[in-house]
Parts: structure tokens; C-alpha cells; sequence
């Protein structure tokens, strides 16, 4: 409804016109109005009317006296016009989106329609913002036995079926955690409702909690005997079966995904011209798609010698089983035979649980626990998975999946043996492809107009080994005026790789250069602007050379602007670089290569954190940087290339030149941070680390020491993390860097706060701000370390400061163009003033940080801001909106994983339902913060969930119960020095002392608190 006006049924019913609410006073008048409002813009008979108001008993004067309500409903709405006389009866007319019960079934229709059309998170927040239209019973003030026989009973029927139905898309995508609380109220508010019960125990189960959601039937079976001297239906009776059983199909649907196109182990795209093979498609796909696979994963094992095709081979059935694998193909290369190091199992399991819906700060750290974690997430699932390019069975082993629907298709050049003996692998050996197969391809590439029978001879000189043929073809193909013939005439006999010197020897000196080059390239694949720095050109000219490369087939395309080598022809052309280039023109190379990465990120981080304190680059020296303007570009870039900068710093660690490691990993830091990618963040981190001790590198083991402390921090490792920043503090001090010790000083402060040490970090934050106004002093950063202060003197209890910091920090922000942390900033001023009881003010400071974050793309502060704006709203008496506000924070921390604000987050949405009378769901929300709270560390937090949980318990009549969590909550505000939350835990342990009769303890809580709040400056 607009601000303009509109009627409320769903609840009291409720006039608002121009902001404010028109009182009904008489109960009469509120039948007549409700009963009009039901049927706006239709005629309701005088009949009708008249059995609403009176039922069996109308007055004598009936007609008189309902003529009489028209006319006082008439005066009191303001708008005499809008209620029609006409012969039969009357007419209220008003538009329909101005009447909450309109707004609710035009919602439960629209909400149905997307669940119906797939698009399940949308049509959670439509069922979500409908549901959130009651405020109570339907006409709970509206004094009609008629209402309420016919059309209150209609309604709530329809809100119950929208709750059901509502809880049935967050269990399809996932949120069973979050609806456990959430199905306990409703079971509570709604006991004989089946469906409830049910959704409840399949919401525990998924949670891993069986036994409570066994206990959840044994308690709904006792509660129907008792009440009604049933038993539970049969579709409950069969859940608790399934239960007991571990029945699969009760199994949480998988975490939505990415397409498949942008997965991080995406297939690479299938050969159009990919000819032969017929028996061995046949076989591979009878051992891993058969009808039933079994208990055991079959494992088939595809090995020949190098560019016979096995990789084409396997990526080719992996797409024609594309219907046999819902759940999607992962695959990954494994560069077994590359010339740098393989990849490391860490690496690959963080990119399939990247792509199967895991958070990157979700990923564990070690690569025991995150192959448990990929075999759990891919049981109950279809998936086939291809290991390319496999050296050794230890390569492969911790990749494997626990469940049969999950094949594996492994390519190696060996036989894999220790995989055939241990695993159960099906080896099939792959040759050569047949002579008629041979002429096929080639034929294919060439045209038909080739004579036959040089054809057949030259796929006889490439020994029908499928790369020798392609790169012959493409050769023959791409030389003006050439043939099979006169190509014949200069490829020697019995070499099948001849083609590939040939090939290598009709380049022009240019695209010699450039093939020999690339082949230092430490990463996967390569773009036009990484080309063009490692052969010292100009970005176009390396896209033309790279286009020609790969048009005979020295290069490959696996996606738009991005090449790669065949592992054998990167060694090919690594050979020929060893003969032909001199060392320093290779040493210059590698270094150009690795300065172009370096470049390239400090721009990123220029636009994505350019208050971050970072290592000095120096003057850009003739590099060729990719076109990067905005935030979005920035992302994309980082994200594109991240498996490329993990090999850059980590070949640069271990073969030089050093300096290319940590000033990469020192770059890299707040990317990592931003897209929690904990994995990859701890290998280059100790790649750095490792690279600046072998130098001695004072300054870079000071700044990977604090890359260290960064990652530490946001894992929750506190002691971990001070440890690092505290040695980062000594080198930074002995090399007098003030601004450098500065910014670790900020940060050391900040673990500090959140370990719940405020003392250590007003010591610590003092004397960042003194480095920064002293004579040597920063002038950069100011305004991070104000808002740290800021948000210590918030914690400790002394808003004027809080407030001070705040607003100096903001016009630096401002005048800097500093928009993350003009946000931060905002957000906090907004709490502060939020305290202090100016709420107005408060909602304009909070709405203008909003408004900056959405603008930069800033998520995790997006998330702190909307939970800041959802407590003022729970303040004001606007609950509904609260959780709103809330459940777009949860989204959002879904993706930024901060756990500190997750817990805020969740004791927000218990205050809005506590609010609202849903007390077993506020109870079980503010015991959801409490454990989180607990299990990060972070102490503010968990006393403020106490409180909320000791006022829930109050509320519910378990005073004794309450007073136990209330003093635990005051113990820890005091112990830690959070004097506001001392302030709320007393002012809430006076209510729990008048709820037990302790009238004068009542008294002395209540005086301590309000001494708090003045002393606070609270309102």
C-alpha cells in the first residue's frame, strides 16, 4: 500500500491515510467497513450487510440505522463519494492494491506462478513479502460472527497453505538450517497441522540432527493420542520410516550452482570434427553409464602415448553423456607432463567445490578435509568427473568420489597400475587412429578435393597419431598455393612428429619467436595482453600471431581470447627456445611476463581498494595492460586469472626472480579477502613468505607476515593472526616504516576488539592514530583507523567519541573519494545515532551508506549496513520490515561468508519475530546467533544474543531460565568493558527480577542501567 493511504484486514483492522492512521472507533462501524472492503468494488446487498452487523438479531430500524453507519464511516474516511447507494445495497470503491487482503492473494498467485516457473529464490521473497502482510488473526478487532465464520477461516487457510508452501521452496533451495526455528513456531502456533510437523523433521534431518527430528514425531504422536486419539497420517508415518532408514532421497538438493559455462571446472568444448573411435566410445560409455553401476565408482583409465587423442576421447563422451549427468561434468588438468608443476590436489578440490556451491571461506584448508567435504557433496548426485593428463594413481586417489552415480574418466600416458590394482580402474589403452579414420579427419580439414592418394600417404608418414594429423592438415591447409603433395615432398618418413617441425619451420620468424616464448608462460592458458609482454610487441600484433598459431594448430582455443599449449607441443616449443634464445632474452622475457601480472593487479586493486595499504610498485616500465576502467572489469580480470597468479607467484618463489612473489601476493591480498578465497590465499601467502625469507627481504616479510595476520583474522584464528601482525610490527619498526606499522597496528587493533580484548585495542588503535598525526606521520589511512575508533567507542560505551571519530572520518572519506569507506563510516554514524534516539537521523545516514555500497559492488558491508538499518527498524516498531531487511543481509552474507555480522544478522530476526509474538522462533534464532557467536570468539556478539535470548525466555514465562542467560550476558559485557551491552543486560535482568518478585534487586538493576545509559549517552 502507498503512503498516500490504505486498509489493513490482516490483523486489527486499520485506516491509513497521509501517513497516519484513522481510528474506527465503533465496532459496528468496523464490521460494515471490513465487509465493504471484502467485496470492493461490488454491491454488497443490504441483506449482507445487515447479517454482518446484527446476524440473527438485527434492530428494529435496520434499514435506519445501517443508513446511519454509511453516513459516520463516510465522515471518518474523509471521502464521502467513495461509498456508492445504489437500489440494492452499497458499493465501496477503491482501488484494489490499497487492501491488504487484495495484496495477499494477488502475492500467493504471483508467488505460486514463479515457484512454477523455476525461479525459486524469487518467488521466496514474493511468498516472503506476502506472508509478511499479517499482523495478527484476520479481523481480530471486527466484532461479525459472519466474518469470522466465512471469511476469516477462508484466509487463514490461505495463509496456512502460503507458510507450507513457502517452506517447501527454502527446503528445495537449501535453507533448512535457517527454517528450523521458523518450523518450530509454526508447529507451536498451528500443532494439528500435519504438513508442518513433516517439513520440520525433514528440515532437522537435513541439518544432520536425526534424533531431533525423531523426537519431533515421537512429540506429535503423543499430541494426538492425548488431544485427539489418532495417530499421524500416513505421509508423516512414512517420513519417520525414511528417517529411520537414511533414506537418500530425503537428502538437501544440491547448492545452486553457476552454469555450467562459468564453472570453475568446466568441460572444454567437444572436437566439431572429431572422427573414429566408435568401439571405444562404446566401451567407455558401457563402464561408466550403465543402467546399474553397482556399489563400486567405475573408474576407467584411458592411456597411449602423447597426441593420440585422449583427451579429445574422453571430453568427447563426457559430452554425449551430457543427459546421463544431470548434475554436470567436472574436469580438471591435472599437468602431469607439463613442464611446470602439477596441480596440486588443494587446488583442484577447492575449484570443484567452488563450482558445486561451496562459499570460497567454506573450503577447508587441507586437502584430507576438503576431499571428505567433495565426497559428501556428491553423494545422491549424477556427475561425471574427467582427470586429465594423470602422472601417478596419488594424483587421482583424493579426487575420487565415494558414490557409484559419480563415473571417472582419468587420462594418462602411463598404465596407472596402482589405480587398476587399488581402485578397481577399467584401463583401456588407446592407439592410433585406423587408417580409414586417418584419411576421415584429414579429409575433413583439407576438403574433399584432395588428392586420395597423397592423403593416405600422409597420414601414413604422421603414423595416424590424430596431432601429428591435425597440425599437418592445418599446415597443408593455411600455405598459399600448397597441396598434400608438395608437402609430402619435405616431410621426412617414419617421424610422426615431423609435421610438427615442419609446422614450426613455415612460421615466420615472428611467430617462431612467439611459439618458443609463450612456452615460459607458468599457467594454464594465456591472453592476447599476456602474449604481448612475454614477446615485447603490441597487443594486436600478439592477437594476430596467436590467431595464426592457432589456425595451424600450434596453439589451441579452449574459449574466446584465451589459448594454451598441448602439453607436447609446449615442450616442443620449450626445446627450441633452449636452442635458439639466449638466456637473457629468456630471463627478460619471464620477467616481463611477470611484471605484466604484477602491473595488471595493482590496477585492480587500485579501483576495488584503493585505501589499502600496499607495496610500492615503482614506475610502470612499457607494459601492456588489459582494459580495465571499473570495479566489474576488475573482478572479472582477478577472477579469470587467479589460477594463472597462483602459478606466477608460485614459479616466481621457486625459480625466480623472488621480488615477482610477494609483490604479486601483497597485491593479490585484498582480492583474496573480498572473495574469501582461503585456499589460494594461504598457498601464495606462503609462497611469498617463503620467497622473502630465502632473500632476506626485510620489508616483504613484513608485508607477507601481514597477508598472514589478514587471513588468519577473517577465519575467526585470532591468536594466529595477532601472532603475525605482531612480527609484521617488528620488521616494520626496526625499517622505520611508520606508515606501513600503522596499518598493521589498525588491523591488530581490530582482532583485538572482535577477540573481545578492548583493552589491548585502544592501546593498539592510540597509537596507530598517534603514527599517523606525528611529524613523520601518514597522511594516508586517517580515516581507517577513525572508524576503528569509532567503532571501539561504540563496543566500549562512549558515544560523543564515537561520534566524534565518525564525522572526522567521513570528511576524509568524502574529500578522498574513499567509498568503501565512506560507507563503513555511514553505517556507524547511523548505530550511534540509532542510541543516541535520533532514529531519523539515523535511517538518512544508513540509506546514503546504502546507496555507496550497492554503487561499488561493496557486499560485505552491504550486509552490515542492511543489519543496521533492520535493528533501528525493530526500534521503531516495524518488525515485518526488519526482516526484510535482514533476509537480504543473509543473501548477501552468502556470498562475503562474514560470520561476525552473520551472527548479528540472526539476532536481528529474532528481535523483528520476538516483536511480532513468534517467540519459540525468536528463542531458537537467538540460540542460532549465540553458537555462532561462541564458535568465532566474537564476545560482543554473544552477550547481546543472552540478552535477546533472557528477554525471549522472559516473555515465554521462564523467568528462571531468563535470569540465568541475563547474567551470563552481564558477566561478559563487564569482563570485556561493553558498557552499552551492560546497560541493555541490566535493564533486561530488572524485568526478569519483577517477573520473580525481586522488587528491590528489580530496583537496583534499573538504577545501574540508567546510570549506564547516562554516562553512555544513550537514550
Amino acid at each position: 500500500m502507498g503512503s498516500a493511504g490504505g486498509f489493513r484486514l490482516l490483523g486489527p483492522l486499520e485506516v491509513h491515510r497521509d501517513g497516519r492512521v484513522i481510528p474506527i472507533r465503533a465496532g459496528k462501524h468496523r464490521a460494515l467497513l471490513a465487509c465493504l472492503l471484502l467485496r470492493a468494488n461490488r454491491v454488497v446487498t443490504v441483506g449482507e450487510l445487515v447479517e454482518a452487523l446484527w446476524g440473527d438479531a438485527p434492530p428494529a430500524r435496520t434499514r435506519g440505522t445501517l443508513q446511519t453507519y454509511v453516513m459516520r464511516l463516510r465522515q471518518v474516511l474523509g471521502e464521502p463519494s467513495s461509498i456508492v447507494t445504489t437500489p440494492t445495497g452499497y458499493q465501496l470503491s477503491v482501488p484494489l492494491d490499497l487492501i491488504d487482503v487484495h495484496l495477499f492473494t494477488a502475492g500467493a498467485t504471483r508467488a505460486r506462478d514463479t515457484a512454477d516457473a523455476g525461479d525459486l529464490t524469487a518467488a521466496q521473497a514474493i511468498y516472503a513479502e506476502t506472508i509478511a502482510l499479517w499482523r495478527g488473526p484476520a479481523l481480530s478487532d471486527v466484532p461479525s460472527e459472519a466474518l469470522h465464520r466465512d471469511e476469516a477461516p477462508r484466509l487463514t487457510e490461505l495463509l496456512m497453505g502460503l507458510h507450507e508452501e513457502h517452506v517447501d521452496v527454502g527446503l528445495a533451495l537449501g535453507n533448512h538450517e535457517q527454517l528450523v526455528p521458523v518450523l518450530r513456531g509454526l508447529t507451536a502456533d498451528h500443532p494439528l497441522r500435519e504438513r508442518f510437523w513433516a517439513q520440520l523433521m525433514l528440515a532437522l534431518y537435513r541439518s544432520s540432527r536425526q534424533a531431533e527430528a525423531l523426537e519431533v514425531f515421537r512429540q506429535v504422536d503423543r499430541m494426538l493420542e492425548e488431544q485427539l486419539g489418532i495417530h499421524p497420517g500416513e505421509d508423516l508415518r512414512d517420513l519417520h520410516q525414511a528417517i529411520l532408514n537414511g533414506d537418500p532421497q530425503l537428502a538437501a538438493p544440491p547448492p545452486a550452482a553457476p552454469a555450467e559455462e562459468a564453472l570453475p571446472g568446466r568441460l572444454p568444448g567437444d572436437l566439431a570434427d572429431f572422427v573414429g573411435r566408435e568401439a571405444l566410445v562404446r566401451r567407455v560409455v558401457e563402464l561408466i553409464a550403465s543402467e546399474d553401476p553397482g556399489t563400486a565408482v567405475p573408474i576407467v583409465t584411458l592411456s597411449g602415448p602423447p597426441g593420440v587423442g585422449k583427451t579429445s576421447l574422453a571430453v568427447h563422451v563426457a559430452h554425449l553423456l551430457r543427459d546421463r549427468f544431470p548434475d554436470g561434468r567436472l574436469y580438471v588438468d591435472l599437468r602431469g607432463y607439463g613442464l611446470g608443476p602439477t596441480t596440486t590436489t588443494v587446488d583442484v578440490l577447492s575449484r570443484f567445490l567452488r563450482a558445486l556451491g561451496v562459499p570460497p571461506q567454506q573450503i577447508p584448508l587441507e586437502a584430507e578435509e576438503q576431499s571428505t567435504l567433495f565426497r559428501s557433496l556428491l553423494t545422491g548426485r549424477r556427475m561425471l568427473l574427467v582427470l586429465d593428463n594423470a602422472s601417478a594413481p596419488d594424483q587421482v586417489r583424493p579426487l575420487l568420489p565415494g558414490a557409484a552415480s559419480c563415473p571417472v574418466i582419468v587420462t594418462s600416458r602411463d598404465d596407472l597400475r596402482g589405480l587398476i590394482a587399488m581402485n578397481g580402474a577399467r584401463r583401456l589403452p588407446v592407439d592410433v587412429l585406423e587408417p580409414a579414420e586417418s584419411i576421415e579427419l584429414l579429409t575433413s580439414i583439407l576438403g574433399s578435393g584432395a588428392d586420395g592418394a597423397a592423403v593416405e600417404e600422409l597420414a601414413r608418414r604422421c603414423a595416424h597419431l590424430p596431432l601429428a594429423l591435425r597440425v599437418a592438415a592445418a599446415n597443408v591447409a593455411t600455405s598459399p598455393g600448397g597441396t598434400v603433395k608438395r608437402y609430402l615432398a619435405d616431410l621426412p618418413a617414419d617421424e610422426p612428429l615431423a609435421a610438427v617441425d615442419l609446422a614450426y619451420a613455415a612460421l615466420s620468424p615472428a611467430q617462431q619467436r612467439m611459439f618458443r616464448l609463450l612456452s615460459l608462460v607458468p599457467g594454464h592458458d594465456f591472453t592476447a595482453e599476456a602474449a604481448a609482454n612475454v614477446a615485447d610487441v603490441d597487443v594486436p600484433v600478439a592477437a594476430r600471431l596467436l590467431g595464426q598459431l592457432n589456425d595451424v594448430h600450434l596453439l589451441l582455443r579452449p574459449s574466446p581470447g584465451r589459448y594454451q599449449f598441448h602439453d607436447q607441443l609446449m615442450l616442443f616449443a620449450a626445446r627450441r627456445r633452449a636452442a635458439q634464445d639466449h638466456e637473457r632474452e629468456q630471463g627478460d622475457a619471464r620477467v616481463r611476463l611477470l611484471e605484466f601480472y604484477v602491473r595488471s593487479v595493482d590496477r585492480c586493486a587500485e579501483l576495488l581498494y584503493p585505501d589499502l595499504l600496499r607495496l610500492p610498485s615503482g614506475e610502470p616500465d612499457n607494459v601492456r595492460l588489459p582494459r580495465i576502467t571499473v570495479t566489474a572489469q576488475a573482478l572479472r580480470w582477478l577472477d579469470s586469472e587467479r589460477a594463472n597468479l597462483t602459478a606466477a607467484i608460485r614459479s616466481a618463489a621457486e625459480q625466480g626472480p623472488p621480488s615477482m612473489s610477494w609483490r604479486l601476493a601483497d597485491a593479490l591480498r585484498g582480492y583474496l579477502w573480498i572473495g574469501k578465497h582461503v585456499t589460494e590465499w594461504l598457498a601464495i601467502a606462503r609462497y611469498g613468505l617463503h620467497a622473502a625469507h630465502e632473500e632476506r627481504d626485510l620489508p616483504a616479510k613484513a608485508a607477507m607476515h601481514g597477508n598472514l595476520g589478514l587471513l588468519h583474522w577473517k577465519l575467526g584464528e585470532f591468536a594466529t593472526s595477532a601472532a603475525h601482525y605482531e612480527q609484521a610490527l617488528e620488521l616494520h619498526r626496526s625499517l622505520g616504516n611508520a606508515s606501513a606499522e600503522a596499518g598493521v597496528l589498525n588491523n591488530l587493533g581490530l582482532v583485538h576488539m572482535e577477540s573481545g580484548d578492548l583493552a589491548s585495542a585502544r592501546d593498539v588503535l592510540h597509537a596507530c592514530l598517534a603514527l599517523k598525526r606525528g611529524p613523520d606521520g601518514v597522511r594516508t589511512g586517517r580515516s581507517t583507523v577513525l572508524v576503528s575508533l569509532g567503532m571501539l567507542a561504540i563496543e566500549t560505551g562512549d558515544l560523543a567519541e564515537a561520534h566524534t571519530h565518525l564525522t572526522e572520518s567521513l570528511k576524509i572519506s568524502t574529500a578522498q573519494g574513499l567509498r568503501g569507506s565512506e560507507a563503513t563510516c555511514r553505517n556507524f554514524l547511523g548505530v550511534v545515532l540509532r542510541l543516541r534516539g535520533e532514529p531519523d537521523a539515523a535511517l538518512e545516514q544508513l540509506d546514503t551508506a546504502l546507496a555507496v555500497t550497492l554503487e561499488g559492488g561493496f557486499r560485505e558491508i552491504t550486509a552490515r549496513i542492511l543489519e543496521s538499518t533492520a535493528v533501528l527498524k525493530v526500534g521503531v516498531g516495524e518488525p515485518v520490515a526488519a526482516l526484510a531487511l535482514a533476509g537480504r543481509a543473509l543473501d548477501e552474507l552468502r556470498e562475503s561468508g562474514d560470520q561476525q555480522t552473520t551472527a548479528n544478522v540472526l539476532a536481528v530476526m529474532a528481535e523483528a519475530n520476538r516483536s511480532l509474538g513468534r517467540l519459540r522462533t525468536a528463542d531458537e534464532q537467538f540460540q542460532q546467533a549465540l553458537t555462532k557467536a561462541n564458535r568465532i570468539g566474537y564476545q560482543p556478539a554473544a552477550a547481546r544474543a543472552l540478552i535477546g535470548l533472557a528477554g525471549t525466555r522472559r516473555m515465554m514465562g521462564m523467568p528462571e531460565e531468563a535470569l540465568e542467560s541475563c547474567e551470563k550476558a552481564v558477566g561478559i559485557a563487564v569482563e570485556v568493558g561493553l558498557r552499552i551491552t551492560e546497560a541493555l543486560g541490566r535493564g533486561e535482568a530488572a524485568a526478569i527480577r519483577r517477573a520473580l518478585g525481586d522488587f528491590g534487586v528489580a530496583a537496583e538493576e534499573a538504577a545501574v542501567a540508567e546510570r549506564l545509559r547516562r554516562e553512555t549517552g544513550m537514550a
